[in-house]
């Protein structure tokens, strides 16, 4: 059984197709994460919308710096709301993000903290799990966890050392794989999906983003650029692409892919119970 653990559906690339890439997704389950004040109903009206989707609530740590205060309370109240909503899965996307250089600074790096702390003490006081944003960030969000225990959920395109991964695990952490893992010279990301605990990977592609590497062979075949908008239309990412990312994943660990698709189903359940309990209530 496919779940994608982590897609953007409400993302604009989708608003000419989005039924479409729904229906014809052929994945079990889709979990669809917030990023911002402004698409906490969005994502909620379009898993209600579908039962093949849940959601999670929270602010990405790259929408920080443009959000206000006043949206912790906001995502509160969300989160308050929907506490019967059985299709609301965890809090999240939140993190914290140190790639862009203007994120580094002590101003925004201060304010990603907060916000990140903040909706750790959320995800305490309605006991869900939260899936993070992990981005040359992995020690920091550790101490925010160590500091704040919240009960697990998933490090989202995870890509920090062997060590850092097991203290994620250690905390309850499960590790996303999807499209940066497709790509050959992705040495670390692919020495991560062979070395990991069977237990604690899951997958997913975060769609409409990292594109795994045959769409992006496609863009290049036909010759574009990722620049051109031909090109970004062949890039886009969709649920679809997940059994080529489980095959992917299946190869680098040398086991069949069906083992590896029921294992991260398995684990997907285990660390978003919710999601579970909602795909059980509907056969």
């Amino acid at each position: 059984m496919l779940i994608d653990s982590h897609c953007h559906l409400d993302a604009a690339e989708f608003d000419h197709d989005r039924e479409q890439v729904i229906v014809q997704a052929g994945v079990a389950a889709m979990v669809v994460p917030a990023v911002e004040r402004a698409n906490f109903s969005v994502v909620r009206d379009l898993a209600h919308r579908h039962p093949s989707l849940v959601y999670a609530l929270g602010i990405h740590p790259m929408y920080v710096q443009r959000a206000a205060d006043e949206d912790l309370d906001a995502l509160e109240q969300a989160l308050d709301d929907a506490a019967g909503d059985p299709q609301l899965v965890a809090v999240g996307e939140i993190g914290l993000d140190y790639f862009v250089p203007e994120s580094r600074s002590g101003a925004a790096r201060e304010r990603q903290w907060r916000f990140y702390e903040a909706q750790l003490r959320l995800a305490r006081r309605h006991d869900l799990p939260v899936i993070l944003h992990v981005r040359r960030s992995q020690d920091d969000l550790l101490k925010g966890l160590r500091r704040l225990p919240v009960n697990g959920g998933i490090a989202h395109a995870f890509n920090g050392s062997e060590q850092q991964a097991q203290s994620f695990r250690a905390l309850g952490f499960c590790l996303g794989f999807g499209g940066a893992m497709t790509y050959p010279r992705a040495l670390q990301i692919r020495r991560l999906a062979s070395a990991c605990d069977a237990e604690g990977m899951v997958l997913e592609t975060d769609a409409p983003d990292i594109a795994p590497q045959w769409l992006h062979q496609a863009m290049r075949d036909a010759g574009l650029t990722a620049a051109s908008a031909q090109g970004r239309a062949l890039m886009r990412n969709t649920p679809a692409m997940l059994p080529g990312i489980a095959q992917c994943l299946a190869q680098l660990r040398g086991v069949p892919v069906d083992e590896v698709i029921g294992q991260c189903a398995e684990n997907t359940w285990r660390v978003l119970p919710r999601l579970k309990r909602w795909m059980a209530s509907r056969t």
